[in-house]
């Protein structure tokens, strides 16, 4: 019964189920299935969406629907999780935003929930992120990585920006820092003083993991 109830919620993920998802998510509760081993299965499934998006076998509505069944389902196993007072292991922890006057959310949103999945603990700042709330994030919650997203070349300047205040501000070697966006390349990225840039999801996930050394 577990595995045939972990398969389907697998299954739900790579079949951009939301509603598979939730289903077998409740299943796997009601039948005590530890909540790790059903996070397990969904990250299983999410990183197979984002293996097949990388090879370009998959494409943006493939990812986002599978994305969607992975956030339908998860709340419902971390909240067994906090009531047995457990908790997963985590990697690291990223602030992640778009800047100031950008208001593209479908590639940072993707990359948070890739991230979360992978391990990391993640706070999402949203879209259109002023410079000030980037750095005043980075000294309240001390993170081990700083992600910031830009679509147009236009908002490229406003993430030097914030480089050049972690610096003058004495913070900028406390943190990592990873862009993205279709704006970048990995030259724009090393000009603005980024340490790492991809331009898929899945990727920014193993850059992550490079910044952090896991």
């Amino acid at each position: 019964m577990e595995s045939e109830i972990l398969e389907n919620l697998r299954r739900a993920v790579l079949e951009y189920d939301s509603k598979g998802a939730v289903s077998w998510a409740r299943k796997a509760v009601e039948e005590k299935i530890a909540p790790l081993k059903a996070l397990d299965a969904l990250t299983e499934a999410i990183k197979e969406v984002g293996d097949g998006f990388g090879k370009g076998e998959l494409f943006l509505p493939e990812i986002v629907g599978a994305a969607d069944a992975m956030k339908s389902a998860t709340p419902i196993i971390e909240e067994e999780l906090k009531k047995m007072g457990a908790k997963r292991d985590s990697v690291g922890t990223v602030v992640m935003g778009t800047v100031f006057g950008d208001i593209h959310d479908i590639g940072k949103s993707m990359v948070c929930m890739l991230l979360a999945t992978d391990g990391f603990e993640v706070i999402d700042l949203g879209v259109n992120v002023e410079a000030e709330r980037f750095i005043e994030s980075v000294r309240k919650y001390k993170p081990d990585i700083l992600g910031m997203s830009a679509l147009l070349t236009s908002f490229v300047s406003e993430q030097k920006k914030i480089i050049n205040i972690l610096k003058e501000e004495g913070l900028r070697d406390k943190v990592k820092i990873m862009v993205g966006g279709g704006a970048l390349n990995e030259a724009t990225a090393e000009n603005i003083g980024a340490d790492g840039y991809d331009p898929i999801a899945p990727g920014a996930v193993k850059l992550a993991r490079r910044l952090v050394g896991k």
